[in-house]
């Protein structure tokens, strides 16, 4: 039923979906931009294209096909980059549209239902409740929860910030064409939608230089500004109202606020696995920029408070606590004399102004202000605002601490003034150099001998770390000069000592070894935090280091995630450690797991299926040594690397693997699609939430006799498909002759490389060998072809072989087995959601298009072989996936389906451009010129062919 829009909106008349109708706006819009801007001729020529592009998909004409490839072909090069400009353009309003059209969607829901939706706080609520779990239960759980979106620096997002920051503004004028609007309201809204459009056609669409790690940092504090910072608090607010008692009054708002459960956190300027370019200057200026921010939100908050805070002792008593705030500011206005709320507020901005001063070392005051202490820390600036708060609503003024008091409070706990918590990574091996170094360089011996810690087995390694890290005395001199990487490491790790202690403990959390693969791994990186400062030997502890960073293991391939569950047993077996976890960690020890590496290691399947494994026996490793176990999902935003629903993910996470403590990055292109802005960002911030607390505090009976069952059930034939799914997946990728060779030619991998989207190499050594390539750029490249192979290749093997043949234990005939896959897809969470996010992969693949890339590889034969494999295992794999689903891809998703019919009218012919620009550069046809110039117009056209595909595909990275 089509929703009829407000009368005097742009949409009163329309007969179209609302989605289709946003996009015809603004493409009309964009349309109009690109002829006053570059000429009829122009574009006329994009125009042309375009018809023919959109019937092509709608139609599938083969002649419509043939007549767009001569079109493109015909193109020169200045008109091949305007084309894949305008197309690119086109799909960036596309992707404001769709989003416009779910928000519309999603209040319609609400207003045309009584039951909240799946995913929202209220539904979550309502499960649990269903189960017996009360509010009062729910208040107590947050006590010790953690929730935190992670935001990396991983180079999928290939928007410019000055592109993103339009496309806000034109999502707002978009808002406003729902609304009742006036003639003239309607022409203002279009006027300045238009110029909106008009500015975003003449910004430039990629980035000229390679962003440095200070760029990654500012971009990321960006979404803080225009989201975090007022959807988190909002989000507070609106679950602390909801954990209210039910007959409690409007006027009597409870003044407690919620615990810090849900607090962010980043990698940007930390992580420097892989990343030459992130040193101690890069961390300090993290932790710098990271507490301005946090800084200038509460000085504009404090200001604003104390205008509209404009309540006279003679009306509304203040509290004891309240005056005496008041009578400690250096305000001398007569005028202010019986406002003591607005005499608080400019003592809290004096000395939130020189809390600035003393942190960063500047002054980020806007307006006069006057000497005062600075603040210890963030408790003691929510010791003043609570005080605030409680005066108020002693005298009935609960709600008008709702107004903004209480915001900013939430605000302060859960930001303090570090604002994010930054984590450290580096890889184990670049650890175990540093580390052979220092006890070379002193000299360490070891069963009397000298030390070469490379050459030790790991039982001596793990011997001699222990005793080093009981040792009081130092391992490193002031006095040795060691190597460049050395010393830079240090500096890193002293430079993180220094920050916790500048900016509070919680400025840097956690130290992720990446490549975790042994016990001494994770003892190597406890030895260089006592060796710098970080924390303090077994026996020694300062109060100041707050028992250093929680060393975190990153599991990432198939035989790490495999042997992880054993590596921590023996880590929480040791009793240094296990007293490290008591005291200082709260009992709590975290554990990263890698989707991305796993997967380019594995495949699709077996990928998810050693996750689940590994996690499971996390579970009963955790249990035994009595420990809370927290698990960090390093999820990117294809499914390939562990994408799709947030929501369904971590309910269909095994029994245990949740409760109540969950981590995951959040990265690329997935931050601007969830975060742009406070109402998209509170949508999946409320998501996210909801999730872990129904995954938590289900009963885990419940869900631990439905585990067992499906294990019973579906374990054997999920391990049996698991080693199909691999030997497929590893057969083509890595024990076929020529692969890398097709990879390298079919594929956009070196193109994707020269784009300025990240300070971080695409391969972590040069050369083209799949084993070396970094497992972003790895499934970039595949959603560039149109082929997104990680998110699927193996499956239609495993699936097929399964119910031919079988597995010990399965059922006896072929129908019967596929009933049993029908089955898993039906009622097991996890097999139910790997399907669901596959499905979504293979929507999305276009095996014409990617037939198109696989001609750019030289040797026929070679293409032929590998095209062919790939083309029979995708239509096996849609085949199986029918089969088991019981229906068509998307069937049941209508609104993703009509989303995807819209755009890929505009990505096919991106592809297509793509493609014969590539052979351009590649010198195979005659119109290629050798010139500079030329060379380097090809590029950019293929470049931004790059940023429309992968705005068209939305989780490509």
């Amino acid at each position: 039923m089509r929703q009829v829009s407000p009368v005097g909106s742009f949409f009163a008349d329309s007969d179209v979906p609302p989605l289709r109708a946003y996009v015809r706006l603004l493409g009309r819009t964009l349309g109009e931009a690109i002829k006053e801007c570059e000429g009829q001729r122009a574009f006329d020529v994009v125009e042309k294209l375009r018809q023919v592009a959109v019937r092509l998909r709608r139609e599938g004409n083969v002649r419509d096909g043939r007549a767009l490839e001569r079109q493109i072909a015909r193109l020169t090069d200045d008109q091949a980059t305007q084309t894949a400009r305008a197309f690119g353009y086109f799909l960036h309003l596309s992707n404001i549209a769709e989003d416009r059209d779910q928000i519309q969607r999603r209040r319609r829901q609400e207003l045309a239902s009584h039951a909240p939706g799946r995913g929202s706080l209220q539904h979550t609520l309502d499960v649990l409740r269903g189960h017996g779990v009360g509010k009062a239960r729910i208040r107590r759980y947050l006590e010790t929860a953690v929730i935190a979106p992670v935001l990396t620096a991983h180079p999928t997002e290939v928007q410019r910030k000055s592109t993103l920051d339009l496309h806000r503004a034109i999502a707002e004028q978009l808002a406003l064409c729902d609304e009742a609007l006036t003639e003239a309201e309607r022409m203002r809204v279009r006027q300045r939608l238009t110029g909106l459009v008009a500015t975003l056609w003449q910004t430039r669409m990629l980035r000229q230089q390679k962003l440095t790690v200070l760029d990654e940092i500012d971009n990321a504090l960006s979404y803080y500004r225009s989201t975090f910072l007022d959807a988190i608090p909002r989000l507070y607010q609106d679950f602390a109202d909801r954990l209210q008692p039910a007959r409690r009054s409007v006027f009597d708002v409870d003044a407690r606020m919620l615990p810090p459960f849900l607090r962010m956190g980043s990698w940007i300027g930390g992580d420097r696995d892989g990343n030459p370019n992130v040193d101690a200057a890069a961390l300090e200026q993290a932790l710098l920029k990271q507490s301005a921010c946090a800084m200038e939100h509460y000085l504009a908050e404090i200001k604003v408070l104390g205008t509209e805070l404009s309540l006279s002792q003679s009306l509304a008593k203040p509290s004891a606590a309240l005056q005496e705030l008041a009578g400690q500011s250096g305000d001398t206005s007569a005028h202010r004399s019986d406002e003591p709320y607005r005499r608080a507020c400019i003592h809290i901005y004096a000395r939130l102004a020189a809390t600035a001063q003393a942190l960063l070392g500047r002054s980020l005051a806007l307006f006069p202000t006057y000497a005062a202490p600075a603040y210890e820390g963030p408790e003691a600036l929510l010791h003043d605002l609570d005080a605030m708060a409680q005066s108020l609503r002693a005298q009935h003024g609960a709600l008008i601490a709702r107004l903004r008091l209480d915001g900013l409070r939430q605000a302060v706990a859960v930001f303090g003034f570090h604002l994010a918590t930054l984590d450290l990574r580096q890889s184990s091996d670049v650890n175990e150099r540093v580390v052979a170094e220092l006890l070379r360089a002193a000299g360490t011996k070891h069963g009397g001998k000298a030390v070469d810690y490379a050459r030790l087995d790991e039982t001596a390694r793990i011997e001699l770390l222990r005793q080093e890290i009981r040792q009081p005395r130092p391992l490193v001199s002031p006095w040795l000069r060691y190597s460049d990487e050395t010393e830079k490491e240090l500096a890193i790790w002293r430079m993180a000592a220094q920050c916790r202690r500048r900016f509070g403990e919680r400025s840097i959390g956690q130290a992720i070894v990446s490549h975790t693969e042994t016990l001494s791994d994770l003892l190597e990186v406890l030895l260089l935090q006592q060796e710098t400062g970080v924390c303090a030997p077994p026996g020694q502890a300062r109060h100041d280091d707050g028992g250093g960073l929680m060393v975190v293991p990153l599991f990432e391939t198939i035989p790490d995630l495999e042997r992880g569950p054993e590596i921590m047993d023996e880590w929480l077996g040791l009793p240094e450690v296990a007293e490290r976890v008591r005291r200082d960690q709260a009992g709590v020890q975290e554990v990263m797991l890698g989707y991305s590496d796993s997967n380019k290691d594995g495949g699709y399947l077996t990928s998810n299926w050693t996750l689940y494994c590994a996690e499971r026996r996390l579970v009963e490793v955790f249990k035994a040594r009595r420990t809370r176990l927290r698990l960090f999902h390093g999820r990117g935003g294809s499914v390939g690397r562990g994408g799709g629903s947030s929501f369904d993910a971590i309910v269909a996470q095994p029994p245990g693997t949740v409760n109540g403590q969950i981590r995951l990055t959040e990265q690329g292109e997935v931050i601007q699609a969830k975060y742009k802005d406070v109402e998209v960002g509170s949508s999946h911030l409320e998501l996210l939430v909801a999730a872990t607390l129904e995954a938590s505090l289900t009963p885990s009976r419940t869900f631990a006799h439905a585990e067992e069952d499906y294990m019973a059930r579906f374990g054997g034939g999920m391990h049996h498909m698991s080693d199909l799914a691999q030997g497929a997946y590893r057969s083509l990728v890595y024990e076929t002759p020529g692969f890398a060779e097709y990879f390298f030619s079919a594929t956009p991998i070196l193109e994707i490389a020269g784009l300025n989207i990240g300070s971080r190499p695409a391969a972590r050594k040069p050369g083209q060998k799949i084993e070396d390539l970094r497992a972003i750029p790895w499934g970039f490249s595949w959603a560039q072809c149109r082929l997104l192979l990680p998110g699927w290749y193996g499956m239609g093997t495993a699936l097929s072989h399964y119910v031919e043949h079988g597995c010990e234990g399965a059922p006896a005939g072929a129908e019967q087995r596929l009933e049993l896959l029908r089955d898993m897809a039906r009622s097991w969470p996890f097999f139910r959601t790997l399907l669901s996010n596959m499905e979504q992969v293979l929507a999305k693949v276009d095996l014409s298009i990617a037939g198109r890339y696989a001609d750019l590889v030289p040797q026929k034969a070679l293409r032929e072989r590998i095209f062919g494999r790939i083309q029979a295992e995708f239509d096996l794999t849609v085949e199986m996936f029918k089969a088991v689903a019981g229906h068509e891809l998307l069937a049941h998703d209508e609104a993703l389906r009509a989303a995807l019919d819209e755009r890929f009218a505009y990505v096919d012919p991106l592809n297509r451009l793509q493609v014969e620009l590539l052979r351009r550069l590649r010198g195979n046809t005659r119109r290629r010129r050798s010139t500079e110039a030329v060379e380097s117009e090809i590029q950019s056209g293929i470049h931004l062919t790059i940023n429309g595909i992968a705005a068209g595909l939305r989780n490509s990275g």
